[in-house]
């Protein structure tokens, strides 16, 4: 806990002394954090880590390691923790377990022992800002789909004997939760419920608190789901102090944030709770990516000649099974609408599946499968077929994070990386990470203009399309995609501004629909804007500065034709090399030229 590793370390943190000073009553303390660090840990939660601690302690003198005198001074001592450990405390329990991984891969087992500390590269703030955003993004999902009933009953005689007792046996292996206390409810009516939290204290629960369950009171509700004496339910304290029903999400989520400029990760939260699920989706969830992956299709597309003023038909299409891999194809756009041709800019502000579809066909899957490894994609995940166009290989947010990094800053891949350096207990400099920064020539993954006009690609998809939303932080510097799967499985934000890229995901771990209206837009793009909002706040805005070699050029904006000089028009940028010399058809704008024919094109769009 609190970024110490091993007991030496612990005791260096906690209390200020080498381990061979600690008394009984601290080495019981240390003793109670392994089984969940941040739970038991005496900064975050001292009345929990006490409780832990007295059970240790009454362990040690069952088991007859210390004496009755011994075991009474230690439950008397008050444990004073180093006011350091009080600034330093942060809640990053996945990061902690990453690190401890690759201390333990470098170093085994003289990690526990040896009083070694490990500097990371987490912003305290940024992390903290991270916590409370995935947390509140997961409970309003939840709170959208209802109330699902208590979690079990335990049988609760009226005048039972001894009943505080009972009821801390009865909650012994519920655990609290992000803040989610288990208790057992005591007495219903209609407009009040009383409730005994786990740890003492028993509360009244009423008017708002019991909107969420409300429908539960009623004799209506099923037996299962009735807010009857004896449920086991959860509770959370509200940010007016009062005490409100909730429950356990059964969703999972993500957010990973990282420094575009060299990979240094800011934050990083892999679930919603880790100590209910170590499953680190940060790293470890491979899930699809949805629309979040057509700026990846798009950029292939420019590096091979196409514009963001190139015209592409928004019209159905059949896609055999030759060229999906599996059966014949009907893909649809979301809600089923189609506009006609539009220009690739639109296109991706409206995030048009059909366009996107028609722009690898243009391109050619295979050459996107190659082109996708720049921004450090695996080939064998995303299948060369026309549904990579909406995001049907597999990504983990991590390798969202740094191909969005490429767009961010210029046109690098760099390497997320967590651990800053490591010193031994002495203070002595064990290894230090010297990461490869963005600029030069070296590590360039895609060329400086690609990732210009991308980045105003995607800041037109956060000021007029589906990430529009994210306009309320009031930033004009902000780029970014949503990404939603078929049938709502999993939804996505990926958004950026030059010093800060961060990618949240949610959606469950046996991967099933989230539900009709739960887009990317939706239930993604909030966690991450109440992350941004903190991260970014006091940052100034960053221009986007126009890379050498890009031309802008008026365009007429239905057919993204060159216009006459004082003709109207809109400004699109360009490669220099692919400013259109003079106005040209749609049809020979959609896929390029290539010398089509009429016909072998209109079969091609229709």
């Amino acid at each position: 806990g609190q970024r110490a590793y091993g007991f030496a370390a612990a005791a260096q943190t906690y209390f200020g002394h080498p381990l061979e000073r600690l008394t009984v009553a601290e080495v019981a303390m240390l003793a109670g954090l392994p089984k969940a660090p941040s739970r038991y840990n005496p900064v975050v939660n001292p009345k929990r880590a006490k409780i832990r601690q007295q059970y240790v302690l009454r362990r040690m003198h069952d088991l007859k390691y210390i004496t009755d005198a011994e075991y009474q001074a230690a439950l008397a001592q008050p444990l004073t923790v180093k006011r350091e450990a009080h600034n330093s405390e942060v809640n990053a329990d996945y990061a902690a377990e990453m690190v401890r991984q690759a201390m333990f891969e470098r170093y085994q087992e003289a990690i526990y022992s040896s009083g070694m500390k490990v500097y990371t590269t987490l912003l305290k703030a940024d992390q903290e800002a991270a916590n409370q955003a995935l947390r509140q993004g997961v409970l309003d999902y939840d709170r959208r789909h209802g109330y699902r009933g208590p979690e079990g009953f335990v049988e609760l005689p009226v005048g039972a004997a001894n009943l505080e007792e009972r009821l801390e046996d009865a909650l012994a292996d519920a655990d609290e939760s992000n803040g989610l206390m288990p208790a057992i409810v005591l007495g219903v009516s209609p407009k009040q419920v009383k409730c005994y939290i786990k740890g003492g204290e028993t509360v009244q629960i009423s008017n708002e608190g019991l909107k969420f369950a409300l429908k539960n009171l009623s004799d209506n509700a099923s037996p299962k789901t009735r807010l009857r004496r004896g449920a086991l339910i959860r509770v959370q304290k509200g940010d007016k102090g009062g005490w409100q029903i909730n429950q356990l999400p059964q969703i999972e989520s993500a957010l990973v944030s990282v420094a575009p400029r060299d990979g240094a990760i800011h934050a990083l939260v892999g679930g919603f709770d880790f100590n209910r699920s170590k499953f680190n989706h940060v790293t470890q969830a491979w899930r699809q990516p949805g629309s979040s992956f057509k700026p990846f299709i798009y950029s292939a597309a420019l590096e091979k000649g196409m514009t963001a003023a190139t015209v592409i038909n928004d019209a159905p299409i059949v896609v055999d099974a030759a060229q999906t891999g599996g059966q014949v194809w009907e893909p649809k756009n979301y809600e089923d609408d189609y506009a006609g041709p539009m220009r690739l800019r639109t296109a991706l502000t409206k995030s048009k599946n059909l366009v996107a579809i028609r722009v690898l066909q243009s391109i050619g899957p295979a050459y996107a499968q190659d082109y996708i490894t720049r921004f450090g994609f695996s080939p064998e995940k995303h299948p060369p077929y026309l549904t990579m166009a909406l995001g049907a290989g597999s990504v983990t947010p991590m390798q969202m994070a740094a191909a969005y990094s490429v767009f961010a800053n210029g046109g690098y891949l760099t390497q997320p990386y967590l651990i800053d350096r490591i010193v031994d207990a002495r203070g002595t400099l064990l290894a230090q990470t010297k990461p490869e920064l963005a600029g030069g020539e070296t590590g360039r993954a895609i060329d400086a203009r690609n990732a210009f006009i991308m980045t105003s690609l995607m800041r037109d998809v956060v000021r007029f399309g589906t990430g529009a939303r994210a306009m309320q932080l009031k930033r004009q510097d902000l780029a970014g995609k949503t990404g939603t799967t078929n049938d709502q499985v999993d939804a996505w934000f990926t958004g950026f501004n030059p010093g800060l890229v961060a990618i949240a995901w949610i959606g469950f771990d046996h991967p099933r629909s989230m539900g009709g209206s739960e887009t990317g837009a939706q239930a993604a793009l909030p966690i991450w804007m109440g992350y941004m909002s903190k991260a970014l706040k006091g940052v100034p805005e960053a221009d986007l500065v126009v890379p050498e070699g890009v031309a802008t050029v008026k365009i007429d904006p239905q057919s993204g034709r060159r216009v006459p000089e004082g003709s109207e028009g809109i400004l699109e940028y360009f490669y220099q090399e692919n400013i259109p010399a003079e106005p040209t058809g749609i049809l020979e704008g959609i896929f390029g030229g290539g010398g089509k024919s009429a016909e072998e094109v209109k079969d091609q769009l229709f």
